[in-house]
């Protein structure tokens, strides 16, 4: 028998609850009523067919009323949550890429707080251009006569195809056909841009001939792509933007160099690899460059356009910029990130980005006893063997594919249960545990373990005290796990 109308508590009753109060206070009536009435059906299906409770109204209608206002709270939860990124990719593409440096992230508070000129001109009392944002800092930086921003580097790359292509061909190499993550490619964005692709070489070899046989009375440019996420290794040809340069202008081309991620800096003089810049794209004769402004540069998602002045003009006045324009709050904190490179000497301190690439292994050593023993307690001796390792980060983002960084890392393997009646934890189980942390903890499952890079962790407290929720997400844990699933390019 379904529990009896005089158990069942009243919508009005419910509410008299101080917590249910409260959440009025927060949500508002409508919400929070709405949600009571679910609460309540869910409450009359649980004894569908069944005895009624015999628990006292009064009890029932506190239940009733801290389901629902759970249920308030887990949908108001923002989606895009703050996380901890310890997969060892410290550009991860699913993880949000660059942390902001501070001075960025007060420059769009104060875009979003106040009105700003965004399109005004204080000298003239004109209207203005909201790129003069950023065009003299990227042109002061790379060398370049001319720049603008858009939203991304793949709109950066599809708007200079169509300004310049649309309806003719542009020539790429075939081994630079990318594919970038969410499935991509080059070839589509250039047929969405209208212009026709045309391959040259095959995937491992392309020789200057292979260009110069290519151009015809129907080429509008040559292209070179950043080879992003991959390389190809063993006999293999490819053709540089130096060389190229003398055969396009030969030919009255531009050469276009799409470097992806592309960095205003020489990561050599902080121990990495030289990875090369936009300045050295420009030296190399190239006419315009594409790059973004998320990854490498460490600042906030858009993507550039610098180079010869009648060209980015070209772009400027084409009627897809408007669609891909950036707003006043990106603006802001990519003018207070590229200010930081006119003091190269405190980069790797000012930079979030450059600040984590270029952490010690001394550094993350010092770091790691005391989060191992903290997670060894949570979980428990008996359940799991917590050691610490060394393991390799990588950049991410499509920069340095096959390049790793030296690191530290938190390994977890399960150990078996607290007594004979008790299962071993899976190792999905613990990732999917760390996850459901208040700060979600993101790792990856390697030879067995969940490990946790301590590259990117910077808030050792906040870890720590997190993890006195573990217990009780290791019970709730359904052991799906996406650890190892995530797109890091």
């Amino acid at each position: 028998m379904p529990p009896a109308v005089s158990q069942i508590p009243s919508v009005d009753e419910i509410l008299r609850r101080d917590i249910a109060a409260a959440a009025v206070a927060s949500h508002g009536r409508h919400a929070v009523v709405a949600s009571i009435r679910a609460a309540l059906d869910g409450y009359r299906r649980q004894f569908r067919g069944e005895p009624g409770p015999s628990i006292p109204r009064g009890e029932a209608a506190a239940r009733i009323a801290a389901a629902a206002v759970a249920a308030l709270t887990q949908a108001d939860a923002p989606y895009l949550r703050r996380v901890f990124n310890l997969t060892g990719t410290v550009l991860h593409t699913n993880l949000g890429r660059a942390v902001l440096p501070e001075v960025a992230i007060e420059a769009a508070v104060r875009a979003m707080r106040h009105p700003a000129a965004l399109e005004f001109d204080i000298t003239t009392g004109g209207r203005g251009e909201r790129d003069d944002a950023v065009r003299p800092l990227l042109c002061e930086l790379t060398g370049a006569e001319d720049a603008i921003a858009v939203n991304n580097n793949a709109a950066a790359v599809m708007l200079v195809l169509n300004t310049l292509a649309a309806g003719r061909e542009t020539v790429v190499s075939r081994g630079e056909l990318i594919e970038i993550g969410g499935a991509f490619r080059i070839p589509d964005i250039m047929a969405r841009a209208g212009t026709r692709l045309v391959e040259v070489g095959t995937t491992n070899r392309t020789h200057l001939k292979d260009y110069a046989g290519a151009i015809g009375s129907e080429t509008a440019l040559v292209m070179k792509v950043h080879t992003s996420n991959y390389l190809i290794q063993g006999f293999t040809k490819t053709v540089t933007a130096q060389e190229l340069a003398p055969l396009a202008r030969e030919a009255g081309l531009p050469l276009v160099d799409d470097l992806g991620s592309g960095t205003l800096v020489d990561l050599s003089h902080w121990g990495l690899k030289r990875e090369r810049t936009v300045m050295d794209a420009l030296r190399d004769g190239a006419d315009l460059v594409t790059f973004s402004g998320d990854k490498l540069l460490g600042g906030a998602q858009a993507g550039f356009i610098v180079g010869r002045r009648d060209l980015v003009q070209a772009c400027q006045n084409n009627p897809m910029k408007r669609a891909m324009r950036l707003d006043k709050v990106r603006l802001a904190a990519l003018e207070a990130t590229l200010k930081l490179y006119r003091d190269p000497d405190r980069l790797a301190q000012s930079l979030p980005t450059l600040r984590l690439l270029t952490r010690t292994v001394a550094e993350l050593q010092a770091l790691a006893p005391a989060i191992a023993l903290a997670i060894q307690n949570a979980i428990g001796a008996e359940r799991v063997l917590v050691n610490t390792v060394p393991c390799a980060s990588q950049i991410g983002s499509g920069s340095l594919p096959l390049e790793t960084i030296p690191s530290i890392a938190v390994s977890i393997e399960p150990k078996g249960g607290r007594n004979r009646m008790e299962p071993a934890l899976r190792v999905e189980t613990i990732a999917a545990a760390f996850r459901q942390l208040p700060i979600p903890v993101i790792g990856r499952i390697g030879k067995g373990a969940l490990i946790l890079d301590l590259r990117c962790l910077d808030d050792e407290p906040a870890f720590i005290a997190g993890l006195v929720d573990l217990d009780q997400s290791l019970r709730g844990s359904d052991g799906s796990d996406a650890a190892s699933n995530l797109d890091s390019r």
